[in-house]
């Protein structure tokens, strides 16, 4: 059959509006596409499907971070113990000491020896040598030098910043990034395949819902006819009972009959309610809307609309089950490279600039410095319990029972297609007897009135012939429903339900 594409409107059509006016069956179908719940959280994931693999394609590009971070400590560190500290403290003293103590000595040794003590003591250059040495002090200079060595040793870290800004780009990963791309490709059109299989259900709810308010709106025009029908006979009768010409069961036999029919209209009416109450529930509207359909109130059923038949690999091609299925076995097989991955060596550059206060740099000064490193990550896997492996068979064994699944789907796919075929020719057949009988019937009515008016059949003859118009409209208007519902379910099984 031909494909039917059904549009799903962009907003809601104010419920209001349908209050007073005539509902096709494409106007059900699009209004209870749009207030499905089930149908808009199948959207929703088809949503979800695609924001996962935009995700999943950002792995291709690099990793930039940046991070920051403030310490405080309670104490310095001091690279000296204070014996150490105290003498780089005193260097200059103790210097001083020494030289004094060898000016001393050398004046000695001078003295000790009369002939240096006269050539040196009578100079006037040596004097003056001697006296500038006596009287230089190293000490406080030296101290100094001493104290900035030993600052230096005691490093102030009471207040440590740092940052840093890194960049990591995967170069081989085993080709689990590619694998994850197609595998969240794949996830997004299965999504849209479960959205079909939604969207095709909530149509054949829909055709279902509409198809029973007209076979119930029909019976109700049926019953109400009949029960006319039987209203006059019954007034008929009753005059024809006090004229003598019948007897009073007969009068009886066709109130008896007045009376089922007066029951069946009364079934009906609230039949038809009943059954516009969960249409109205289906395609959003309040359930005590008052609503009319464009096939109610017709003589005849409508005849569906027949188009060629497909082929069967068009129909797995259309069905969303299928897609479905072999979707699924493509992702686990995709699954298998993911585990794959994960046995072999990944190979990633890495580079980073990091910045503190103080500057490790330039002696632990609180001032701020930072530096740059860049390199190459690899890493190899050499053994976890045989994981990857287990992971990597599990993963085939998955997509093996998918593939199963598939093709056993199909085979059931076949035999509901080949059974809904016979079923629509079989019902084709019934609307055609059907028709036929009617026919039949109607006539056998009117024969069967006029007698019964002239007086030549009776009243169980009369009833009879009523009874069989009531039976074969009845069958006739079943037929012309189960056609409806016997082709709808064709285009569901041959795929031709289609969201836009």
């Amino acid at each position: 059959m031909k494909k039917t594409f059904i549009a799903v409107i962009s907003a809601l059509i104010p419920l209001a509006a349908y209050a007073q006016k005539t509902l096709t069956i494409e106007e059900c179908r699009q209004m209870a596409i749009q207030n499905n719940k089930t149908l808009e959280q199948a959207r929703t994931k088809v949503e979800m499907a695609g924001c996962d693999r935009k995700i999943a394609r950002a792995n291709y590009f690099p990793n930039i971070s940046a991070t920051g971070a403030y310490m405080y400590n309670g104490s310095n560190i001091s690279l000296v113990n204070e014996d150490m500290s105290a003498a780089l403290r005193n260097m200059g003293t103790a210097v001083q000491g020494q030289v004094s103590n060898q000016m001393t000595n050398l004046m000695q040794a001078i003295m000790s020896n009369p002939a240096a003590a006269k050539e040196y003591m009578g100079s006037p250059m040596w004097q003056t040598m001697l006296g500038a040495l006596s009287q230089t002090d190293l000490s406080a200079a030296i101290n100094a030098i001493g104290a900035q060595v030993d600052d230096a040793f005691h490093l102030d870290i009471e207040n440590v910043f740092a940052g840093a800004v890194s960049l990591q780009q995967p170069v081989f990963m085993g080709g689990k990034i590619i694998a994850a791309n197609q595998i969240a490709k794949l996830a997004q059109e299965l999504a849209q395949a479960r959205y079909d299989t939604e969207f095709q259900q909530v149509i054949i709810d829909v055709d279902q819902a509409y198809w029973q308010i007209v076979s119930v709106a029909a019976k109700k025009e049926l019953a109400e006819s009949y029960a006319d029908l039987l209203h006059k006979m019954e007034r008929d009768v009753n005059i024809s009972v006090r004229e003598g010409v019948a007897t009073e069961a007969d009068a009886l036999a066709v109130k008896v009959k007045a009376n089922e029919a007066d029951m069946l209209l009364s079934k009906s009416t609230s039949g038809l309610k009943l059954a516009k109450m969960l249409l109205c529930k289906q395609i959003g509207l309040d359930l005590e809307s008052e609503i009319m359909l464009a096939d109610e109130g017709r003589e005849a059923i409508a005849m569906p609309a027949m188009g060629a038949r497909k082929e069967m690999d068009a129909i797995y091609a259309d069905r969303p089950e299928i897609r479905s299925l072999d979707l699924a076995s493509r992702i686990y097989e995709k699954k298998v490279t993911v585990a794959r991955a994960d046995m072999l060596p990944k190979v990633a550059l890495t580079a980073n600039y990091l910045v503190s206060n103080p500057n490790m740099q330039n002696g632990f000064q609180n001032t701020w410095g930072g530096m740059l490193t860049a390199g190459v990550i690899v890493n190899v896997p050499i053994f976890h319990g045989f994981e990857a492996y287990h992971k990597t068979r599990k993963a085939k064994a998955e997509a093996t029972l998918y593939l199963t699944q598939c093709e056993d789907a199909k085979n059931m796919i076949n035999l509901q297609v080949t059974q809904l075929r016979s079923q629509l020719d079989e019902a084709l057949e019934k609307v055609g007897m059907a028709e036929s009988n009617l026919s039949c019937a109607e006539e056998n009515l009117r024969t069967a009135s006029i007698g019964f008016e002239n007086g030549v059949i009776d009243a169980n003859t009369a009833l009879g012939a009523q009874t069989a118009w009531l039976k074969a409209h009845s069958e006739y208007i079943d037929a012309g429903i189960e056609l409806q519902m016997t082709a709808a379910n064709l285009q569901k099984a041959e795929g031709n339900y289609i969201s836009e």
